[in-house]
């Protein structure tokens, strides 16, 4: 049997929902134990990498695995999660940086940060994790905790103005993938708040019908459990805005080093 399979992880998906459809198309792992090795988010898509049978036992040995993504960011639109799955808010700046700017922003979030935890992550604080402090409307009254990122580097791939209507359709048709459920353990969540979410982008793009919005996609090597709807949020900060990871998506799984400045993959699982 194998140790692990890397499976695509659709956006909408999550990591534990990927994999019961994976053991339903596949009748001969039903019955197996699997276990993800590096989570994705929800909104996320690409590669993830699952462990089989007794190789769940073995998780430790996959930790601390190097990432790369392909992202798009959007500048001028923020969320409570840092992608398309949060409530919108929008500034009244027009962001277009030029060429230069960009580069000295990206120079500036490459490297070794210390960062707090997304509010809407698993990450527990006593006991509970920070999601539920924040759909409780209580995350005032814990201190969210940091951990270390590493951000290998990013290389700018495309940049776009894209119009408020398109942008619109686009988010529209990501959020139709989110599935809904019924199921108690949504409850408190409102199923991803998905009816709320939907009213503000809604809104948003109301108030804001004639707009056009500088989207980069961006290529980011970097280091396990680097929040990629964080870095967005970071990127724009440096540019005196807000904004959000508008898609994500998982390339490559592996250890990467660096041979006389030459980035290279010594390990990849595919």
């Amino acid at each position: 049997m194998k140790k692990y399979v890397v499976i695509e992880k659709p956006v909408g998906q999550t990591p534990l929902e990927a994999i019961r459809v994976y053991q339903e198309q596949h009748q001969e792992y039903t019955d197996i134990p699997m276990s993800y090795a590096g989570r994705l988010d929800p909104m996320a898509s690409g590669k993830l990498l699952v462990l089989i049978g007794e190789e769940c036992k073995r998780q430790k040995k996959y930790h601390g695995l190097d990432k790369e993504y392909v992202i798009e960011v959007v500048l001028d639109i923020g969320t409570d999660t840092g992608d398309v799955l949060g409530m919108a808010t929008h500034t009244e700046t027009s962001s277009r940086p030029t060429e230069g700017e960009l580069k000295d922003a990206l120079s500036k979030v490459t490297g070794i940060a210390e960062v707090p935890y997304p509010a809407f992550s698993s990450k527990t604080v006593n006991g509970k994790p920070l999601f539920l402090y924040s759909l409780e409307g209580n995350l005032d009254s814990i201190e969210i905790p940091t951990h270390t990122e590493e951000v290998f580097s990013i290389t700018p791939l495309k940049s776009e103005s894209v119009p408020s209507s398109v942008l619109q359709k686009r988010i529209s048709e990501t959020l139709s993938l989110v599935p809904r459920s019924t199921e108690p353990s949504k409850e408190l969540g409102a199923d991803f708040r998905q009816d709320a979410v939907r009213e503000s982008w809604r809104e948003l793009f109301t108030a804001y019908p004639d707009r056009t919005y500088c989207v980069y996609t961006l290529r980011v090597a970097c280091g396990s459990g680097t929040y990629m709807r964080t870095l967005a949020g970071r990127i724009a900060h440096v540019l005196g805005t807000k904004g959000c990871a508008l898609s994500i998506h998982r390339t490559k799984i592996g250890k990467r080093i660096s041979v006389a400045g030459i980035p290279l993959w010594i390990r990849k699982y595919t």
